[in-house]
């Protein structure tokens, strides 16, 4: 779906799905990013597009103590 929204209001049902190694864009993120121990997470969010469409949608990012969220982007729309 794209990278193209705005998050509006708060993350819900957030989990862990992988973990450092098991992150197939590892070394991309350290080398862009520095950081130590990375983490891909999903959850649920409220999102507006560039149309002024406001659905909700599952996210999915990364994220890694120090440097924070990176890379947000809508896996799907869900409403």
């Amino acid at each position: 779906m794209g990278s193209d929204f705005e998050l509006i209001g708060e993350l819900t049902d957030i989990e862990v799905i992988a973990v450092n190694l098991s992150i197939r864009e590892l070394r991309r993120l350290k080398d862009a990013f520095g950081g130590r121990r990375w983490r891909k997470m999903k959850g649920i969010g409220l999102v507006q597009f560039p149309n002024g469409e406001v659905r909700q949608a599952e996210l999915h990012w990364y994220e890694a103590h120090g440097v924070g969220r990176r890379k947000m982007k809508v896996k799907r729309v869900l409403d």
